[in-house]
């Protein structure tokens, strides 16, 4: 099975990169069918989760000659040569390039507007950074088809094969056949929610965010690029976990997102494991929704439960991104008998948030909003944002993270 530690190599330069790729990044549906079961379960206080990934995950190599890289589930992968064109299906692998000063090389991404639009609101504050994602093929718009890989001819997909493994049309056949005729895979899905893997995946392994974004880095042999950020990103949840007030005076909030015709909420809890929850964990407030066991990491609630848990705070999730209006969000809260109730509506704590499918970039901006959103007493106030803006201007005194040393490490 693809979890033992097969060993597969690639020769690099043999991918044609398809439409157009990204530029500028060195300087110049719904998803919800795709969440998992959480299958594990937060201890202690979540607030100190998530505090430093280790740098160890990325070892010292040289600039030329063969060398690896080891991933569960794939194990091991041997590379001739950094890759140069790349196959990604969710963003959080799209960011890490960018981060890495390779976003130009990926060739697909999910909702290429959504993603794109969304990174470049944060990448408006990194002086030289910015992402062209018109014409990115999305790899999910048709369903995930092999033919679409063979088009494209990547020299990695960084995905995960147990996820892929889970989707129409493909078996463990497929995926050997992918591997070996075009690039390996280098990806790990169910770590997002701890989830349970599917079957013949037995020994799969759970990474955080900064310690999955390390293993790219690899990849694309960054070890530089990845501990300069993880060290910003460490300084950033110091700074934040520092100053939070004991739990019992923190807030309570809900992450949720308004259905389309304001009648009901996906729930998402704030603490449990995983990836996907990498901007609202280390932030510690009360989960309204804490003992609310949906069989996974999100539920659906109408306005009664809301009013029952009645949150200080609402981050309404996809917020942040071009698929969802605060305006109207807000609109339908204020017209609903219930939603007119509730206590973030009615004290005006109703957020945007940004995309639990986060990479580096965009987790320190969402550390750094949801900070001023929940304890704006401390952090200072969040700036009013309005549809389609760029990420707000924060007055530089009250910036949680240097965005110059970010953007100089990107662009280096």
């Amino acid at each position: 099975m693809a979890d033992d530690h097969t060993r597969r190599r690639f020769i690099a330069g043999t991918g044609i990169a398809l439409g157009t790729t990204l530029a500028g990044c060195t300087g110049s549906s719904s998803d919800e069918a795709t969440d998992t079961t959480d299958a594990a379960t937060t201890s202690g206080d979540p607030s100190t989760d998530e505090g430093t990934a280790s740098a160890e995950t990325a070892e010292t190599t040289t600039d030329t000659g063969p060398y690896s890289v080891d991933l569960s589930p794939v194990g091991t992968v041997e590379f001739d040569s950094v890759p140069e064109t790349v196959f990604t299906i969710y963003p959080q692998y799209f960011d890490m390039a960018v981060a890495l000063g390779h976003g130009e090389k990926v060739n697909a991404v999910y909702v290429p507007e959504m993603t794109g639009t969304t990174l470049n609101h944060y990448c408006e504050h990194l002086d030289g950074v910015s992402i062209e994602w018109e014409g990115l093929a999305d790899p999910l718009s048709d369903g995930l088809g092999k033919e679409r890989l063979y088009a494209h001819s990547s020299d990695v997909h960084l995905a995960d094969p147990a996820w892929v493994s889970t989707q129409e049309g493909w078996d463990q056949g497929d995926i050997d056949e992918i591997s070996n005729q075009l690039g390996p895979w280098l990806g790990n899905f169910y770590s997002g929610t701890q989830g349970q893997p599917p079957e013949g995946y037995s020994d799969y392994q759970y990474y955080d965010l900064w310690e999955l974004f390390g293993k790219v880095a690899e990849v694309f042999r960054e070890r530089e690029r990845y501990e300069a950020l993880d060290a910003v990103h460490t300084d950033l949840v110091e700074t934040i976990q520092s100053q939070l007030p004991p739990k019992e005076d923190r807030p309570t909030a809900v992450r949720a997102t308004l259905s389309g015709d304001g009648s009901t909420f996906w729930t998402y809890h704030l603490n449990k494991p995983g990836y996907w929850l990498a901007d609202t964990r280390p932030l510690g407030a009360n989960d309204a929704f804490a003992e609310e066991d949906w069989g996974g990491l999100w539920g659906t609630v109408d306005y009664e439960t809301m009013l029952e848990a009645d949150p200080d705070v609402i981050l309404h999730l996809w917020g942040m991104t071009p698929n969802y209006s605060m305006a109207d969000t807000r609109a339908m809260l204020e017209d609903n008998e219930a939603g007119q109730q509730l206590k973030a509506v009615q004290n005006d704590r109703v957020y945007p948030a940004g995309m639990r499918y986060q990479g580096p970039i965009m987790n320190l901006f969402q550390l750094e909003m949801g900070a001023k959103q929940l304890y704006p007493e401390i952090f200072g106030e969040w700036p009013t944002y309005e549809d389609g803006e760029h990420y707000p201007e924060i007055p530089e005194g009250e910036r949680l993270f240097d965005r110059e040393k970010v953007a100089q490490i990107v662009t280096q």
